[in-house]
C-alpha cells in the first residue's frame, strides 16, 4: 500500500490505483470548476450584501437562502428538461475529456457544475456576508474612514482580506460537500467518475476498489485541508503562530 500498489479489481483485473486515479480526474474536472465559480459568485454576493445593506442585502439574502433550500436534484431535472430536451443546447448526460475536445468537455460538465454551484455558492456567500459585516463594524474601519480611505478600497483591500480566512475555511469544507454531491450527480448524468465507480464496486463487493477509493478520498481531504491552512496563513499572518 505504501508503494502505491493497491491491488487489482476482483472483477476487471485492472490495477486499482490507476483505475481510481483516472476516474478521480473526471470527478475533479467537475468539482474544481464548480468550486472556483462558487467562490467567485459567493464573494460578489457576500461583499455587495454586506457593503450595501438595506433592500439589496435583504434581496441577496433571499437568493442565498433559495440556493440552500432548493434541492439539487430538482434543479438538475429542470435544467435537463430546458437546456437538453427543449433547447437542445447541452447534452443530457455523458462526458468528454478536455484532452479530446475542450469545447465538448465544457458542454458536458455545464449542467453538473451549475447544480453543484447552487448550494456551494449560497453557503460560502452567507459566510462572506457575515464576516464582512463584522469587519466593517470594527474600529480600524472607522479609523480608515476618518483618514479619507475610499469605501471601495476599504471594502476590497482591507475588510475583504481580513474576512477571507473564515470564508476560505468554509470553501474548503464545501469542497468535501461537492465531492460527495458529485457521487450522486455522476450517476444522474452518467459521468465516469469515482461516484459511479464506487457505486458499482459496492454492489459487486469489489473490496480492493472500495479500499482504494477510501484511501484516495482521505488523501484528497488532507491535501485540501493543508492548502486551506496555508492560504489562511498567507492571508492572516497572525494565524501562522497558531
Amino acid at each position: 500500500m505504501l508503494t502505491g500498489d493497491l491491488g487489482q479489481s476482483f472483477y476487471t483485473g485492472e490495477p486499482v490505483a490507476s483505475a481510481v486515479a483516472r476516474r478521480m480526474g473526471v470527478t475533479l474536472s467537475v468539482i474544481i470548476p464548480a468550486l472556483i465559480i462558487s467562490v467567485v459568485i459567493a464573494v460578489v454576493l457576500g461583499v455587495v450584501a454586506a457593503a450595501r445593506g438595506g433592500w439589496i442585502d435583504k434581496m441577496l439574502q433571499g437568493v442565498m437562502l433559495s440556493g440552500l433550500l432548493i434541492p439539487g436534484l430538482l434543479v438538475a431535472i429542470f435544467l435537463v428538461s430546458v437546456l437538453a430536451v427543449t433547447l437542445q443546447v447541452l447534452p443530457a448526460g455523458g462526458y468528454t475529456s478536455p484532452q479530446d475536445d475542450p469545447q465538448a468537455w465544457v458542454r458536458s460538465i455545464t449542467i453538473p457544475v451549475i447544480v453543484l454551484c447552487l448550494g456551494g455558492a449560497a453557503n460560502i456567500a452567507t459566510q462572506v456576508r457575515g464576516t464582512m459585516i463584522d469587519e466593517l463594524r470594527k474600529d480600524y474601519v472607522r479609523t480608515l474612514r476618518t483618514r479619507g480611505v475610499s469605501t471601495r478600497a476599504l471594502v476590497l483591500r482591507h475588510a475583504l482580506r481580513n474576512a477571507a480566512g473564515p470564508a476560505l475555511t468554509v470553501a474548503g469544507l464545501e469542497f468535501g460537500s461537492m465531492f460527495f454531491g458529485a457521487l450522486v450527480i455522476e450517476q444522474v448524468f452518467a459521468l465516469p467518475g469515482v461516484g459511479l465507480y464506487s457505486f458499482n464496486a459496492s454492489i459487486q463487493g469489489d473490496f480492493p476498489v472500495i479500499m482504494g477509493l477510501v484511501i484516495f478520498s482521505v488523501g484528497l481531504t488532507v491535501a485540501i485541508n493543508l492548502i486551506t491552512d496555508l492560504a489562511n496563513g498567507w492571508l492572516n499572518p497572525k494565524a501562522r503562530v497558531h
